[in-house]
């Protein structure tokens, strides 16, 4: 691998090497140590012997490395990024959403998925988002109560610190981080500074959110102090009372009074019967390593195995990492894939899918089969497979690792950009419009242009399919790989190709986050593709039949690569503020 030489030069040398955009306290000496890998790579990744955590914050990246630095495991500190980032990051950190957790405890070779997806209200009617007609009407699910499902995250981070934490820091002591950057405040740093006058076009239409978030009536800028005193107050029930700080008592009926006010359907009952529910991860290999990732309702997991067995059959390593050859079969590959999504997936609970098959390397085989390595089949000629007879904008991600070996991947979400933009009064959380994930019509597309059909539709506590896609991967079943990353619809295929980079294309963890990316999902017949790919690539592509959109960068993705001893930390710089962290 190319980065086998950097890793020699630095950890033979004692360099403090750091991501490219790191600030002077995300640098962390090497120690000496026999030399094992090439200084001639392109980006530098974060490194570190005894822990790291890679988020879209740095401050939140720092609390979980303190966190570990104390006796922690990667559990706790990723419970306490996930409250610190409820303050830190509040266009996507929260409490007011939902998400899903990989915890891999190394000492067991084990690896649970947590699913806290928010879940809809019980008086939740199939057609919640449908006029008289019968027609969508997005304002419903995108900007109103309706769209608000019931929060998961205080649950899921409850539950993770119960069951697996190291037992050696107290919930209380893992907030205590969270309260103090929502009481004392912090300086608007620029990623904020840019988000808040974007997100004002929604949050500007609650007094509750104005209040927090403005001054003097313009949005806050550099340099401006974030104080919320209300999210510290709501944190302190929680670190006091567990669980039911959030969902019963003061928290949950100013919750309900907010959801309810606009519109919304959820009561207390609502709250109070949410569970985070463990399921069983899904799980692929790929070209020797083993890839294991999030279950539905996420079809992330399922989607990022189907793809790299379609991708399996060809020697991309040979074809070149972002040659048009390679874009060409990648792009065919999520057509297919995001067609199989839009046919099979949805709640576990509620639908049967045929995960066996779209998991199969038989099916993926019978998939590759339909793709032409000179032309591309336009998308209406696509449908979604018959995999049964085979029975073998805005989200964040962090990935944290610790001394041991254990890891958490966890992606959780308020679906925009500050959610519906509400701020529950006199609690300090935004709220979340998940349920606009659901497939309110066969046919209709959601915010992201994602298709959906009857296995996706609304009903009473069903919980809305996602594209979150928190993935490990490992070798001889040692832990090597921790990623994930926010994007949308887009999530399945940043994830995919951060894999990629770093098994085919022997890039380091911060290289494999900056290359360019692309994105096919089927329907709109599109490839997109970030600003970098060159003109030559682009009219090879055209040639055969893409029609090619060239835009803006998407995701964020947050990698540890963990190899011979050393973590590789990278925090994506498409997201301002990042940063990993490690020691």
């Amino acid at each position: 691998m190319v980065f086998k030489h950097f890793l020699t030069l630095a950890a033979g040398l004692g360099l403090a090497v750091c991501v490219s955009g790191a600030s002077p306290a995300q640098t962390r000496a090497v120690e000496p140590a026999p030399p094992i890998i090439a200084y001639d790579a392109r980006v530098l990744p974060v490194l570190a012997r005894n822990g790291m955590v890679a988020s879209q914050e740095v401050k939140a990246s720092r609390v979980g490395t303190e966190i570990l630095k104390r006796g922690g495991n990667a559990v706790d500190a990723a419970v306490a990024v996930g409250f610190a980032l409820a303050a830190t990051l509040p266009q996507a950190g929260n409490l007011g959403g939902g998400g899903f957790m990989l915890v891999h405890l190394a000492k067991e070779k084990k690896t649970i998925a947590i699913d806290y997806r928010e879940a809809a209200p019980a008086d939740t009617p199939k057609d919640v988002f449908l006029d008289d007609k019968g027609d969508f009407v997005p304002e419903r699910s995108q900007s109103s109560g309706l769209g608000v499902g019931v929060p998961g995250t205080v649950a899921g981070l409850v539950l993770a610190h119960r069951k697996y934490g190291s037992g050696k820091l107290t919930l209380a002591q893992l907030i205590a981080p969270a309260v103090a950057l929502a009481q004392n405040g912090f300086t608007v740093d620029d990623d904020l500074a840019d988000s808040l006058p974007r997100a004002m076009r929604r949050m500007g239409r609650y007094p509750s959110s104005r209040a927090i978030f403005t001054k003097d009536g313009k949005p806050l800028g550099r340099g401006d102090t974030l104080i919320q005193r209300d999210l510290a107050k709501s944190l302190e029930r929680i670190a006091n009372h567990g669980a039911e700080g959030f969902y019963d008592g003061e928290t949950a009926q100013k919750l309900v009074a907010a959801v309810r006010a606009y519109g919304g359907r959820m009561t207390l009952a609502d709250l109070k019967a949410y569970h985070a529910i463990e399921r069983e991860p899904v799980r692929g290999t790929y070209r020797g390593w083993d890839v294991v990732s999030m279950p539905p309702p996420s079809s992330g997991g399922v989607h990022l195995i189907e793809l790299l067995n379609i991708l399996e059959g060809w020697p991309l390593k040979e074809m070149g990492q972002n040659s048009a050859q390679t874009i060409h079969v990648m792009a065919e590959s999520m057509k297919r894939v995001y067609a199989d999504r839009a046919e099979y997936m949805g709640d576990p609970d509620y639908v049967k899918m045929p995960l066996a098959g779209l998991l199969s390397k038989p099916y993926a085989q019978k998939v590759r089969e339909q793709i032409s390595l000179e032309k591309a089949t336009p998308s209406k000629e696509i449908k979604a497979g018959n995999p049964l007879p085979y029975e073998s904008d805005q989200t964040t991600h962090y990935s944290v690792v610790d001394r041991d070996g254990n890891a958490v991947s966890n992606t959780y979400t308020l679906n925009f950009s500050y959610g519906l933009g509400l701020v529950a009064d006199g609690t300090g959380i935004i709220l979340n419009n998940e349920l606009d994930d659901f497939a309110a019509k066969a046919g209709a597309m959601n915010a992201y242009g994602l298709l959906g059909g009857a296995a996706n539709a609304p009903g009473p506590n069903k919980r809305p399919l996602s594209s979150m896609t928190p993935t490990m991967v490992f070798k001889n079943g040692e832990l090597e790989i921790v990623t994930g990353s926010p994007g949308g619809s887009r999530i399945i295929t940043i994830v995919l190709q951060v894999v990629l980079n770093i098994l085919d294309h022997g890039m380091n963890a911060a290289e494999a986050s900056e290359a360019v990316r692309i994105h096919h999902q089927w329907q709109p017949d599109e490839l997109r593709v970030e600003r970098g790919l060159s003109i030559d690539t682009i009219k090879l592509l055209e040639g055969k039949g893409h029609d090619v959109r060239v835009g803006s960068t998407f995701g964020s993705a947050q990698t540890i690569h963990r190899l011979d001893g050393l973590l590789m930390g990278a925090s994506d710089s498409r997201q301002r503020g990042g940063g990993a962290v490690g020691y």
